[in-house]
């Protein structure tokens, strides 16, 4: 039997009413943890977990399935419309989100975070559906080395993410990588700035940072600029109203499908993850598309990318975790516990020993897909008519989002303080024109970053050699290099273009 065999009998498995049901349940729950800061896929599976131990396999694992993959959905909600992103992959989707909301196009922008990240999970289910094996085969050839340089080609190039000046962009992305450094040395189980407070011992949390940077950060630039924050009394938007023209979808399409496909094959990859993805695409679009001058000032383009990105990723991450039994994230080795828990084992033999179950959860993620997009639809009414609420009623309720999204990390009252004040260096960073981004992706990545220099060391006895020992490496190296001098010589060229005109 071929590939589109197997499909069309894991589509009639995907389509039993006790499956159907359960992906049904499992995209709402996504959607709604996804929406909801502070919790994320991971906790959101690893509570749901329990709950399968008595279901039939294939049943369970389309419902965490479709949490997972619905999670990336909702967490564009609150990026949107209060600058609060509900995971980290949603940072970027905050960036422009956020812009469109306040100039009156957040239907706009909510349409178009569904349409991408339906046309981006589409897309990685078809190279899921027909190479996952072989992606995920190819995936293990980026070793410790080779995800060094890529993580290095991604901190290279966000230091002019935002502006053709990269100063702003390098002084945030040194922050981010300071900010990393603080707690105990997984490697030698030294604290690290510390300042032998047991708060600071397990590092500093994502959730109360990016929390404090956009949320309480915009907080307080709402109460101090209250004249740039007026609320215009906005009519109850219809789904209808918030379509695409054809102009709008005509720019979204072509960003959704090659954002997807990047998406894709960054999922594959082990440890990279869907928050990656998202910032690697949204590089791309903002260092080659056609609308790259407006990417941080609400585009469209900014939002696509992201958003499909990040849906493309989290459906690439199954290629590893089902051919290889390799999970690329928290949520996939909560996953691979499942699999090993319902007596399954993940690798090749699992595509010929169970193909009912494999073919099963990728018919169901077609189906789930859809699913997901229509229930985000159908929301956008609902979550419009927090556009029109005034700012009065507006900043209490955001900082209390901020307040408890923070507080359910790790219930700690530390963590509260941490993020209120994130939110007022965010407040006079903003001030001085210094971007968020580079911050935050530079916190994300550098954890990674020290984990695979440390392990390539080890491979290597030490010696620099294995960073050039492979082709991949040194494509990826000249890539690094080329971003270092690419805003030196785009200089030169301007300065020359406008000495000849």
């Amino acid at each position: 039997m071929g590939n589109l065999e197997f499909l069309m009998d894991g589509l009639i498995t995907a389509l039993g009413f006790q499956n159907l049901l359960a992906a049904i349940v499992g995209a709402f729950l996504g959607l709604i943890v996804g929406a909801m800061p502070g919790i994320g896929s991971l906790a959101g599976v690893a509570l749901l977990l329990p709950l399968t131990f008595k279901m039939d396999p294939t049943t369970a694992i389309i419902m965490l399935a479709a949490l997972y993959y619905s999670n990336m959905y909702g967490g564009s909600f609150s990026a949107i419309l209060l600058n609060i992103p509900g995971d980290s992959p949603a940072v970027m989707t905050s960036l422009d989100g956020y812009p469109m909301s306040r100039q009156g196009k957040a239907g706009k922008a909510l349409f178009t975070a569904s349409v991408s990240s339906f046309i981006g999970g589409t897309i990685g289910i078809i190279i899921l559906t027909f190479l996952g094996p072989g992606l995920a085969k190819a995936g293990l050839s980026f070793g410790s080395p080779e995800l060094t340089w890529l993580i290095i080609l991604a901190l290279t190039s966000i230091g002019w993410l935002l502006g053709d000046d990269p100063s702003g962009g390098l002084l945030a992305t040194a922050i981010g990588i300071l900010l990393a450094t603080v707690g105990v040395d997984k490697a030698l189980g030294i604290p690290r700035f510390s300042f032998n407070s047991v708060y600071l011992f397990s590092g500093i949390s994502f959730i109360p940072l990016v929390i404090g940077m956009f949320g309480f950060g915009q907080v307080i630039d709402m109460v101090v600029n209250r004249g740039n924050y007026k609320n215009e009394e906005i009519k109850r938007l219809t789904i209808k109203e918030s379509i695409l023209d054809k102009s709008e979808f005509k720019k979204v399409a072509p960003v959704a499908a090659r954002s997807g496909i990047l998406g894709c094959f960054v999922g594959v990859l082990p440890g990279a993850g869907a928050t990656m993805a998202a910032f690697l695409s949204y590089i791309m679009e903002k260092r080659m598309g056609k609308n790259k001058d407006e990417m941080g000032n609400g585009a469209i383009e900014g939002v696509t990318a992201a958003e499909a990105a990040n849906n493309g990723a989290a459906m690439g991450a199954f290629a590893p975790l089902l051919s290889l039994g390799i999970p690329g994230s928290g949520t996939g080795a909560v996953l691979l516990g499942g699999l090993m828990m319902w007596g399954l084992n993940p690798g090749p033999m699992l595509f010929k020993d169970r193909p009912d179950f494999v073919w099963g959860l990728m018919g169901s993620m077609y189906i789930g897909n859809i699913i997901c997009l229509i229930i985000a639809i159908a929301c956008i009414p609902i979550l419009m008519r927090v556009v029109s609420v005034p700012n009065s009623i507006m900043i209490p309720i955001i900082s209390a989002v901020c307040i408890v999204g923070t507080y359910s990390v790790n219930n700690s009252m530390f963590d509260v303080g941490f993020m209120v004040g994130a939110g007022v260096i965010a407040y006079f960073m903003k001030i001085a024109k210094i971007p968020e981004a580079p911050l935050l992706l530079a916190f994300v990545l550098t954890p990674m970053l020290e984990m695979y220099v440390r392990q390539s060391f080890d491979m290597s006895a030490g010696s620099l050699s294995i960073f050039v020992g492979s082709t991949i490496s040194i494509i990826l190296m000249v890539c690094v290099i080329g971003f270092c001098f690419a805003p030196v010589i785009m200089k030169a060229i301007k300065k020359k273009q406008e000495t000849v005109q």
